[in-house]
């Protein structure tokens, strides 16, 4: 199937974008294109003008600065995954955006598009919010800062206003800390069945204190606040990471995603799977 028409406009910098964006409410913002392009070729976006901002460049920075390290909107996954910033000051992040798609999809598709598209069987979703991350929005009302803990909102629905654009991430150094993202992939898609995120905060072989986020098997990343529990304050033995899986499970309730390749039930259990997968990781 082809796109529907549309006009097309390339933004020379951020405020000609976001004017653009907020004269048009059928206007949509193209990036990398791996979230758009295929929903404008399915019809399932039909805008009436693609504003490009995949040229500016003031979008497409990594800079740490005062224990805090900022990713562009429009860095790519390959770029993340790459860096030895986001290596060092967000571990998880940089672990989400090396198994995005394949090859072709990390090296076009951006931080910005994939969690403005918030999809749940995403990768970046799941770290940024793990780690406490901090969305940038900039809008014709002018800027605001989103933690990402309200930031996603639904399936395929997030706090970004009509016009607004996210401009760039904000991420606590996770550089004392041990974290990793792990995830059970489609073999096709290679989209997210399960995936989790783990930051924990030692002190020698003592969880002092846990982050736990799950995306692919519920409709909106989530933190695990009942694993979190149980991981704080423990040696992070097998039976602690047992009984934190049970809990992790118990508290995804009913709101899980089920489709023929795996159901709900089966997603279920592979959280539990893979958060004492991803704690392993972690201590590694």
């Amino acid at each position: 199937m082809r796109p529907g028409k549309f006009e097309y406009s390339r933004a020379q910098n951020l405020r000609q974008a976001v004017q653009e964006l907020a004269a048009d409410p059928e206007a949509k913002a193209l990036a990398g294109g791996h979230s758009l392009i295929p929903a404008l070729n399915l019809r399932l976006a039909q805008p009436s003008r693609l504003v490009d901002i995949g040229r500016l460049d003031e979008l497409k920075k990594i800079e740490f600065a005062e224990g805090r390290l900022t990713v562009g909107a429009l860095c790519t996954h390959a770029q993340i995954a790459a860096s030895e910033q986001v290596r060092s000051h967000a571990p998880a992040l940089a672990a989400a955006a090396a198994v995005v798609g394949d090859p072709q999809v990390r090296s076009f598709g951006t931080l910005g598009g994939n969690l403005a598209h918030a999809d749940p069987a995403s990768d970046p979703p799941t770290a940024v919010l793990a780690q406490d991350g901090e969305l940038v929005l900039e809008g014709p009302q002018g800027g605001r800062r989103v933690a990402a803990a309200d930031f996603f909102q639904d399936l395929f629905t997030t706090d970004l206003e009509e016009g607004e654009l996210i401009t760039a991430v904000h991420l606590p150094s996770a550089e004392s800390q041990r974290a990793a993202y792990l995830k059970l992939a489609h073999p096709a898609s290679r989209y997210a069945v399960v995936g989790v995120a783990a930051i924990l905060q030692m002190d020698g072989s003592r969880c002092v204190s846990a982050r736990v986020a799950v995306g692919g098997a519920v409709p909106t990343v989530r933190r695990a606040a009942g694993a979190e529990s149980v991981l704080a304050g423990s040696d992070l033995s097998d039976g602690v990471l047992e009984e934190a899986a049970v809990r992790l499970t118990a508290e995804l309730g009913d709101d899980l995603i089920g489709d023929g390749f795996a159901s709900a039930e089966y997603r279920r259990a592979m959280c539990g799977v893979y958060l004492k997968r991803v704690i392993r990781r972690a201590l590694e």
